[in-house]
């Protein structure tokens, strides 16, 4: 049996911290691109390798951000990755809605339940607009109707899965528990396929990275967050124990090392570019295990017993240590580059 490896990647622009420091302007481009020097160590990048390898991945393409960028923006960007063959699924973050309103500065200084970028606890009918006007943008776009859809922060509840149903969109990958958990036990979800309100869900992979007496950690896995050999560890073993899928998480801006909000100081992120090649050639080298396709794609297989088999992947202290050690030190000395620019 083939293991379906699903790389997703969220697709979004900043708030760029101008919701605390109205001096401070939201990102666009720059934000998914990453150009430095005249290269895109983003976006840019991630198409390249995958094109090099033969490997479709799933772009959550975030649909909100046009309520402040009147030019719209993120069309282009949609529009290509279409082109390329990727699948282009709907991301949503509520919190771009604000700009509707010229006293938005006001209305991020009020504190309110849910927050402004929540889906947790937001109330149904609230979340159901949000999503029909995602996928609207959709429509306006001339993109396909989105069929799989990822929340703000991959937050979650049952409100948020009815409002999905309402909305016609059958598949969804909006939980990852190292990102958010709600507490609910239905959601603590590692892997596999589970149906929740009439929606297909394929939850990032979520794993324990170390265990003690006593204590384990959990970990959803991620480019910036898993290195590559932990990810070829969690692949095989996947694979062993018959996991149908495998959805991996990451962001284009993940591949340039910023100094702060306004993105104008970058370098590339060598350390997480080399994970994103290796793991494209590993997947690619191995098409008789993996099979590299879209989120859509894996969801809408049949439903099998074992699909919806909830397994907790368990890694090793001698992958985790290496990983922080390098992720420390890349971190510290890319800071010091940027600093010396």
């Amino acid at each position: 049996m083939q293991t379906k490896v699903c790389i997703s990647v969220d697709t979004e622009f900043s708030i760029a911290g101008a919701f605390h420091d109205h001096s401070l302007s939201p990102v666009a481009e720059q934000r998914v691109w990453c150009v430095v020097d005249n290269k895109s160590h983003g976006l840019g990048f991630m198409l390249d390798c995958f094109a090099r390898h033969r490997i479709t991945a799933t772009f959550f393409v975030e649909a909100m951000n046009r309520h402040y960028f009147k030019h719209d923006p993120m069309r282009s960007i949609a529009e290509q990755l279409h082109t390329a063959g990727h699948e282009v699924q709907l991301h949503v973050h509520p919190c771009w809605t604000v700009f509707q309103h010229e006293d938005w500065r006001e209305r991020v200084r009020v504190r309110t339940k849910p927050g402004i970028d929540d889906f947790y606890r937001r109330p149904e009918d609230e979340s159901l607009r949000l999503i029909e006007a995602g996928m609207q943008t959709f429509h306006d776009w001339g993109l396909p109707a989105p069929t799989v859809f990822r929340s703000a922060s991959l937050q979650h509840d049952d409100t948020l899965f009815r409002a999905q149903k309402r909305a016609g969109i059958p598949f969804s990958s909006h939980v990852g528990l190292a990102v958010f958990d709600s507490g609910d036990p239905q959601y603590r979800l590692y892997s596999g396929r589970h149906e929740r309100h009439g929606v297909i869900e394929c939850p990032i992979l979520t794993f324990c990275d170390w265990k003690l007496p006593g204590k384990q950690h959990l970990k959803t896995l991620t480019i910036t967050g898993s290195s590559f050999a932990e990810m070829r560890m969690l692949l095989e073993e996947a694979q062993r124990e018959g996991v149908e899928q495998v959805v991996i998480l990451t962001h284009p801006f993940e591949f340039v090392h910023n100094r702060d909000f306004t993105v104008r100081q970058m370098r590339r992120h060598a350390l997480n570019q080399r994970r994103l090649e290796k793991l494209c050639a590993f997947i690619d080298a191995n098409r008789d295990r993996f099979a590299p396709v879209g989120v859509a794609t894996a969801a809408s297989a049949p439903m099998l017993p074992q699909s919806s088999r909830n397994l907790l992947i368990r890694g090793s202290l001698l992958t985790a240590v290496p990983r922080m050690a390098e992720q420390f030190a890349y971190e510290k000395y890319s800071h010091w580059q940027l600093v010396r620019q």
